[in-house]
């Protein structure tokens, strides 16, 4: 039996964690490390290209990554469901929970919720 993450119907500002959940679903890991490759080691601040540079810059990506997904994404977001259910719609409904009827805030969170649903088209 897992712990779960529910939100509470109560008045919080939950900005920052819908900005990290959105990060998380949207986040091009992937790609990313190349990027960051690229960028360490051409343009104007960039470092030699030597073994321990190499493998300093690997190591970096590594456990960035090691950290956002096992940490971040695993641990936090892996428990964030909305009764058994997933994906961007449950977290637009678990945001909704903590907004008040007819505000500006929960217009927002509709409207982040179906970009982010259109997203997967």
């Amino acid at each position: 039996m897992g712990l779960k993450f529910h939100w509470k119907a109560e008045r919080r500002d939950h900005t920052a964690l819908i900005v990290g959940a959105i990060g998380v679903v949207f986040g091009d890991i992937g790609t990313s490390p190349l990027y960051a490759v690229k960028v360490a080691f051409t343009g104007p601040h960039a470092i030699a290209a030597t073994p321990p540079h190499v493998l300093g810059v690997l190591s970096l990506i590594f456990w960035s990554l090691v950290i956002i997904v096992g940490l971040k994404y695993a641990l936090l977001m892996l428990r964030a469901d909305n009764n058994g259910d997933g994906g961007i719609m449950a977290l637009m409904a678990l945001a909704l929970r903590g907004a008040d009827e007819d505000s500006r805030r929960r217009k927002t969170i509709m409207m982040v919720g179906l970009i982010g649903a259109a997203l997967f088209f």
